[in-house]
Formats: structure tokens, C-alpha cells, sequence
């Protein structure tokens, strides 16, 4: 059995989303002074690997603590675009074989970049026909690896196709280093209440037999 940690790691130094710099670690205890070790740690919703919910552009969506964690783990597929070289489209995934139930994560030259390197605002994305797509397959969920899967969206349609049919989406998923095909996949968000999205770690699992 093989685990892949396939999160974003979380530092000071980390790409944000169009460069933000939200991430802080602030020593409250000290060694020294206090004997132990202890921080403060200050970040977005929506920092490194996390979890969209529907609430995020949804009026009526459900908030992150309502999202069925049967939808984030089970059996998954990689699927490798790396040779999309802007968008990834619907005619790029119907070849896939895409069925119903399957948690699907898309990996992209995005998992190619350092993860302390600056936003890029060029980075591979989901078009909204590629988005309707998938969605209309009844996937569990989708997952990413960048820290958004549009751009140049005003209305946000990609996130909306998915989410109108209650799909989590999973952004900030780190693959470079993990080979195509199937997987038992694992992402937990945090346990925040009320919230459109929460920070998550993501692993998947080669070789894992389910009885």
C-alpha cells in the first residue's frame, strides 16, 4: 500500500490565490519563556488544499459542516491533461469514460509548479461546458489542482455547474508526482460551522482492497 499526500503545504512562504498573503504564524508560547511550544495561526477559508461547498456562490447552497464526507471519500480516478495547455474542455473528457458516482481528480501542468511559487494568473482551468459535463455524469466530486479551477468568470459558471448539482469541488490538490488510474481517495475538511469552504488534507491511497 502506497499513500500519496496530495495537499497543498501550508506556510508563510505559500502561494495564495492572486498572491494574497493571508497566512500567519504567530508564536503565542515559547520554549524559552514558556517551556512549551505554541502558535496562532491566522488563514483563509479557502487557503492551499480546501473544500468548496455550494454556499460559496449559492444563496441557498449548503455551508462546509453539511457536506456528506461519502461525497470526499472512496474510490477515485486521476485522469492526466497535462497536454491541455489552457482550458480543459468538455471534448477533452468525454473520451474518459467518465461514470456516475466516481470522485474525479484532474491533473494538469498546475501540479508542475513549486508550491511557494507566484500566482499564476495563466494556470489550466475547467471551461463551464467541461464543468456541465462532468456534473451531468453525476460525479461525487471534483477535484483540482490549482487554487481555483476558472478564471475571467464574472459569474462564476464553472463553479456553478457543479454546484447546482451539489458537487463538492476540491481545489488546491498537489499531483505532480502521482501516475494516472484508480485510487481510494481521502479529504477531510475541517469541522468549521456556517462557513461556504474549509482548509483540508487530501492523501490517496494505491493498493487499498475496500471489503
Amino acid at each position: 500500500m502506497k499513500i500519496f499526500d496530495i495537499s497543498w503545504p501550508i506556510s508563510e512562504s505559500m502561494t495564495e490565490y492572486k498572491d494574497g498573503k493571508s497566512v500567519k504564524f504567530n508564536p503565542s508560547k515559547s520554549m524559552e519563556n514558556n517551556g512549551a511550544r505554541e502558535w496562532q495561526i491566522t488563514l483563509g477559508n479557502h487557503t492551499g488544499t480546501h473544500i468548496d461547498n455550494p454556499a460559496h456562490f449559492l444563496a441557498t447552497g449548503k455551508t462546509i459542516d453539511k457536506l456528506a464526507l461519502n461525497q470526499v471519500i472512496g474510490p477515485c480516478r486521476v485522469l492526466d491533461l497535462t497536454a491541455v495547455t489552457e482550458k480543459i474542455t468538455a471534448d477533452d473528457l468525454v473520451p474518459l469514460g467518465i461514470i456516475k458516482d466516481e470522485i474525479i481528480l484532474l491533473k494538469t501542468t498546475n501540479s508542475f509548479r513549486e508550491p511557494t511559487d507566484k500566482f499564476t494568473y495563466s494556470f489550466v482551468y475547467i471551461d463551464e461546458q467541461a464543468a456541465q459535463y462532468l456534473a451531468t455524469q453525476n460525479i461525487k466530486a471534483i477535484g483540482f489542482d490549482y487554487l481555483g479551477i476558472e478564471r475571467n468568470q464574472p459569474d462564476h459558471e464553472t463553479h456553478k455547474a457543479f454546484m447546482q448539482f451539489n458537487i463538492p469541488i476540491i481545489e488546491g490538490l498537489r499531483l505532480g508526482t502521482v501516475p494516472a488510474g484508480s485510487y481510494f481517495f481521502v479529504c477531510l475538511p475541517l469541522y468549521t460551522v456556517g462557513l461556504d469552504s474549509a482548509p483540508a488534507r487530501a492523501v490517496l491511497i494505491e493498493g487499498l482492497e475496500i471489503k
